[in-house]
């Protein structure tokens, strides 16, 4: 479970394209067409993920309140600025309904400023985490935005390397147990997985590869 192993600020597939709407999984049984997926939508690169989402057939939600999480099948944790998200959520009340979502069952995926917040420890300053993977990240990791760049990466499941657009990016020091690495540059841990929930350090939503999503959608959410 998240949150054990470390304390906040401590050290220690092939892809398959969607042609047809995908059906909501059993947020709602009475519910029927496309499924729900929500983009905390509060900063960073929220159009890019509800454009992609669009392409492959479920009904993209923009988060923006705690009631915005219900019918939910999937929630997207975006890029951007993880301090500000953080404090924006905290403001907000999610990071307590993000967290009620997850443990209620609720697929996460967190890129970037995401993987930072899903986080249970930090070793930068003390900044709002939602503790949801037991993991410990370094943010910034690769640098500033200035030290920005792309790399093919070798991903678990995937049958040819994804393009990783990489922007201020964090990368996870270490993990406890319930993480599965799928994804590393170098022996940096920039892609993980857990029960429920998917961490990329990276971008998706910056390429034209619909992969990650679709991963996510299939593999985490059961889409």
């Amino acid at each position: 479970m998240a949150g054990n192993g470390y304390s906040a600020g401590g050290r220690p597939v092939t892809a398959r394209k969607a042609d047809r709407p995908v059906a909501v999984r059993d947020a709602n049984p009475e519910q029927t067409g496309p499924a729900k997926v929500g983009v905390l939508a509060l900063q960073g690169d929220v159009r890019e993920h509800v454009e992609i989402l669009t392409k492959l057939g479920v009904e993209p939600v923009e988060v923006r309140r705690d009631e915005d999480l219900r019918g939910l099948a999937g929630l997207i944790v975006p890029g951007g600025e993880s301090t500000v998200i953080g404090k924006q959520m905290s403001e907000a009340g999610l990071l307590d309904g993000v967290r009620s979502f997850f443990y209620k069952g609720g697929p996460v995926w967190g890129t970037c400023a995401g993987m930072v917040l899903a986080a249970s420890a930090t070793t930068g300053e003390r900044q709002p985490l939602l503790g949801l993977m037991n993991a410990l990240v370094e943010r910034n990791g690769f640098g500033r935005q200035v030290h920005s760049f792309e790399a093919d990466l070798e991903v678990e499941g995937f049958e040819r390397p994804f393009p990783g657009v990489f922007i201020r990016a964090p990368f996870f020091e270490d993990v406890g147990p319930g993480v599965e690495v799928i994804g590393k540059l170098g022996e940096r841990i920039v892609a993980a997985k857990g029960e429920n929930i998917l961490v990329t350090a990276f971008h998706p939503e910056l390429t034209d590869d619909v992969r990650f999503h679709e991963y996510f959608l299939r593999e985490v959410c059961g889409i």
